[in-house]
């Protein structure tokens, strides 16, 4: 399990999470986006190596969430599996951030 950060030229920050999603990523995603300029326009969550996801990673998406003040077009999730996907609608985040 891993996160990586990579900050582009143009103000958007892209956080690939691989393996599993849970608390064991706690620090690591919190420091990602803590990490980020003031100035970041937009956030990509790439779930493409994401094998599960759990409640608490649904909380620290919404930490990403308030970092962009509530604005769902500032924060994509990308890449999900269909499993990983489910769990996001269910939680009806679909409606907070964009899925794609």
């Amino acid at each position: 399990m891993s996160i990586d950060t990579k900050f582009s030229d143009n103000d958007n920050v892209t956080i690939k999470i691989s393996g599993r999603f849970d608390f064991s990523q706690h620090h690591d995603f919190r420091t990602a986006i803590e990490k980020a300029p003031d100035n970041v326009k937009s956030f990509v969550v790439d779930l493409g190596g994401t094998e599960y996801v759990d409640s608490s990673a649904l909380g620290m998406l919404l930490v990403l969430r308030d970092k962009v003040e509530n604005r769902k077009d500032r924060v994509k999730i990308v890449n999900a599996i269909p499993t990983v996907k489910k769990v996001l609608e269910i939680a009806n985040f679909d409606k907070l951030f964009v899925l794609g």
